[in-house]
């Protein structure tokens, strides 16, 4: 049970509630049977166990807190779910959560196409053949991503090739109302070259012209890649805390 100052049922009165936020707008999908609650300065929300992280918020982090732990305790939520938290202190959230994995991240956003980039050219839509070339490069340079050839939540890839060589890929895993790029990867003899600025910029152009916003997660340690996001237009910033329950 929700213990709120209000409930929110639906996707159009969620997004109404957080101000069509970039982040409410990727989360909640078209269609989907959304119920959430305002408390305290935090909107969050409850999606069925098929569309991914079982909750997300946005706004204060407490009040957010308070709530998921309350539907931890009265069962609505359970281990091997993820919930998509507000930035919370690391402390906070051990305190009140079994935690199995917590991880910090940075959800951004741009509204206008990127500096175009001297290797942006060479970038490409990618099809069922490359998946081989995809799995390849994906398990050399980027072995823990989640985005992977055949993963249903994949619209489309998008590569780099030296020849007949991929060197670099991205997905895009756009959903609801907002293009979003995932799992950028660059093979690692290839890396300082320009080939990473090229995918995005590549990549978000191309995403451009189908979503009036485009977004990326990354962790919040990787610095290098933040400053370069910032540089193609990425100003548009949330701090999250993931949670896997344990």
């Amino acid at each position: 049970m929700i213990t709120a100052d209000q409930v929110l049922l639906g996707r159009d009165t969620l997004l109404a509630a957080t101000g069509h936020h970039p982040y409410a707008r990727h989360a909640l999908w078209r269609d989907q049977e959304a119920r959430g609650w305002r408390r305290d300065g935090a909107v969050g929300w409850l999606l069925p166990p098929e569309h991914g992280p079982a909750g997300g918020a946005l706004g204060a982090p407490g009040p957010a807190l308070d709530v998921f732990a309350g539907l931890v305790a009265d069962g609505t939520l359970h281990a091997g779910q993820w919930l998509h938290l507000p930035r919370t202190d690391p402390a906070a959230v051990v305190d009140r959560l079994t935690v199995a994995r917590l991880d910090e991240w940075d959800f951004l956003w741009t509204t206008a196409a990127p500096p175009e980039q001297p290797e942006e050219g060479r970038v490409v839509r990618l099809g069922e053949a490359d998946h081989p070339a995809l799995a390849a490069l994906i398990e050399e340079a980027f072995p823990s991503t989640t985005s992977r050839p055949g993963d249903p939540r994949i619209v489309d890839w998008y590569g780099i090739r030296d020849g007949d060589r991929l060197v670099a890929c991205g997905a895009d895993r756009s959903r609801g109302d907002i293009g979003f790029l995932a799992g950028l990867t660059v093979a690692p003899d290839r890396r300082g070259r320009g080939l990473g600025a090229a995918l995005t910029a590549g990549m978000t152009r191309a995403l451009l012209g189908r979503h009036d916003q485009v977004a990326l997660g990354v962790y919040t340690a990787n610095v290098g890649a933040i400053r370069l996001y910032r540089r193609l237009g990425y100003a548009g910033t949330e701090p999250r805390t993931s949670v896997h329950l344990a």
